[in-house]
């Protein structure tokens, strides 16, 4: 009765940080045109990083190149990501955005797969994603390339994430990335914001961006990790680009054709097809890891 209680309030708050995320993403739209990507980026990787520092700051006696080189990583992919990721935004809106970032995790969950179904769902997720773009009979080439270098830059957090996970205790493998990643902004940040534009208003608007898409995420991933299988993770991740889509409506007042909200659904639903059917595998270190974060 307890576990069961723990997976449903897992799943619950899963569903929280996909709602928060994309509901931060939205408010990202919002300030972009007002001051840019490079500083909502650095905006949410300041709040961040003065999230995790107090709490989970790595001893310098321990660190070696071994030891640090992936957090290092971690940080340029997570520059790389949330920037290619805004821009995509900016150029192409939320939800179309949201979509087709959502591939990157999804060919990295099915990269090492051989059965026939994943190939079928791959191949619808491919289809939809294909007919989103082409829907309304142009061709953002530039948000595209901005979206699909999100794509990639997600799948190599992912595996960067399981290297710091099982290098650093807690989350100082995060701490030292956030850093890193602000080091990298910042100086884009100052070059290209318009002082003029920042207000109290903008500010408050940047500082909710890094609490939903960041602080409140983040505290809650190691309680979800203890309570739900990285499956059921997975599983309710692959429904992001319906919140997604549903925020840019809401709060962007972006539009959808039909065709396009059937793209949308088809690639949710083939990526939670295929993540549904996978079998349970044994625990890696990053779930062992995850499991016994405090």
């Amino acid at each position: 009765m307890t576990a069961q209680r723990d997976r449903v309030t897992g799943a619950g708050a899963q569903l929280a940080t996909e709602v928060s995320i994309n509901f931060g993403s939205s408010l990202a739209g919002l300030a972009i045109p007002l001051v840019g990507s490079p500083v909502v980026v650095a905006a949410r990787q300041l709040v961040m990083a003065c999230t995790v520092l107090p709490f989970y700051r790595p001893k310098r006696s321990t660190l070696s190149w071994r030891v640090l080189w992936p957090a290092l990583a971690l940080g340029l992919v997570l520059a790389i990501m949330n920037l290619t990721f805004y821009e995509a935004v900016d150029l192409l809106g939320l939800g179309v955005a949201a979509t087709i970032e959502f591939l990157g995790p999804f060919a990295l969950a099915l990269a090492s797969s051989r059965r026939p179904i994943d190939f079928v769902c791959a191949s619808a997720a491919a289809a939809g994603v294909l007919l989103l773009t082409w829907s309304t009979g142009e061709l953002n080439l530039s948000g595209i390339l901005f979206a699909l270098a999100a794509a990639a830059a997600w799948a190599a957090y992912i595996l960067l994430t399981r290297r710091v996970a099982v290098t650093f205790p807690g989350l100082e493998g995060i701490s030292v990335a956030s850093v890193v990643s602000l080091a990298l902004l910042v100086p884009f940040a100052l070059v290209t914001v318009d002082y003029s534009s920042l207000d109290w208003g903008v500010l408050g608007l940047l500082l909710a961006v890094g609490v939903l898409s960041s602080a409140f995420p983040y505290t809650l991933d190691t309680f979800i990790l203890r309570r739900i299988t990285p499956r059921l993770y997975a599983i309710i991740t692959s429904f992001g680009p319906v919140i997604a889509a549903l925020f840019g409506a809401l709060v962007l007042g972006e539009t959808f054709l039909l065709q396009q909200q059937i793209a949308i659904l088809v690639v949710c639903v083939a990526a939670g097809a295929a993540i549904a059917t996978q079998r349970e595998r044994p625990k890696s270190d990053l779930e062992v890891t995850a499991g016994v974060i405090s």
